[in-house]
């Protein structure tokens, strides 16, 4: 008896702590464990002792990635769903960078933070010295698993509706524009887009270079390079960093293009200047 008394407290303790966050996700958690669970961050499991001894690691389950890792394939999945419904006239090749754009990691980071998830976050000491409550990476981790304890808690039709409202049909106006467009580059991501501006140019071969880790287990920063190897040799375009490699190499594309582009600019208008 005295265990289910001490489970109940715990119980609604969690619900009344992340009240204001069901209203906002639209749902009220049977199980408040699990959202409570989707907003842990692996510092905060590692300074809570939640730790393999041999790894070094946190113990899984004791943080919010395998709820990031189920989320993200609910996410896809009731993403595919709509876009299938809403865009009966597009390609294959259309659809899939429409859902891209919808499940990217910057999308995610931007309902997070829509969400309001930073301030619910579990954070240990070491991330919330770094403003890990803003970063977009973070943000984006939690948008995924909160996506996943709704579903276990509530099913598929609860995950579906708080993907609808707040990852799809905020997009929707801007999706409809890009489809319109000719050119549909919001509907490529950095790296397709600097791929295509290399092959375009042929300036020889695009390649990504990973260039070391930084950072404990639990807070691990990756750096890659953006390299281009023609005739004259190789030539490094941009360096970034990223909580995974997959987003370091985003961050390494969106910095070349930048540099690309103003590199574009400045020759236009240096021979502008000479005529």
């Amino acid at each position: 008896m005295g265990t289910g008394r001490g489970q109940g407290s715990k119980k609604s303790g969690a619900a009344g702590r992340f009240a204001q966050l069901e209203s906002q996700l639209g749902h009220s958690f049977a199980r408040p464990e699990l959202l409570e669970l989707a907003l842990t961050h692996r510092s905060f499991a590692y300074e809570s002792r939640g730790v393999d001894e041999r790894t070094a690691t946190a113990v899984p389950g004791a943080d919010n990635e395998q709820l990031e890792f189920l989320g993200d394939a609910v996410l896809g999945l009731v993403v595919a769903g709509s876009l299938f419904r809403n865009f009966p006239e597009c390609s294959e090749g259309e659809l899939t960078r429409l859902r891209a754009s919808l499940v990217s990691r910057k999308r995610m980071a931007e309902v997070g933070a829509e969400l309001g998830l930073g301030e619910f976050l579990l954070l240990g000491r070491s991330a919330e010295q770094v403003g890990g409550r803003k970063k977009p990476a973070l943000l984006a981790n939690a948008a995924e698993a909160v996506i996943a304890a709704v579903y276990l808690d509530g099913g598929l039709g609860a995950a579906e509706l708080l993907i609808e409202r707040a990852v799809v049909e905020p997009e929707m106006a801007g999706l409809r524009q890009a489809l319109a467009g000719s050119a549909g580059g919001a509907l490529r991501d950095h790296k397709t887009l600097l791929q295509e501006r290399v092959q375009a140019t042929g300036a020889g071969r695009l390649r990504y270079i990973d260039a070391g880790q930084t950072g404990p287990a639990h807070l691990r920063q990756f750096s890659v390079e953006a390299t281009l190897e023609g005739e004259e040799g190789t030539r490094v375009l941009a360096t970034a960093e990223g909580g995974s490699k997959k987003e370091a190499q985003q961050r390494a594309a969106e910095l070349a293009l930048e540099r690309w582009n103003d590199a574009a600019a400045g020759e236009r208008v240096a021979g502008e200047g000479e005529a």
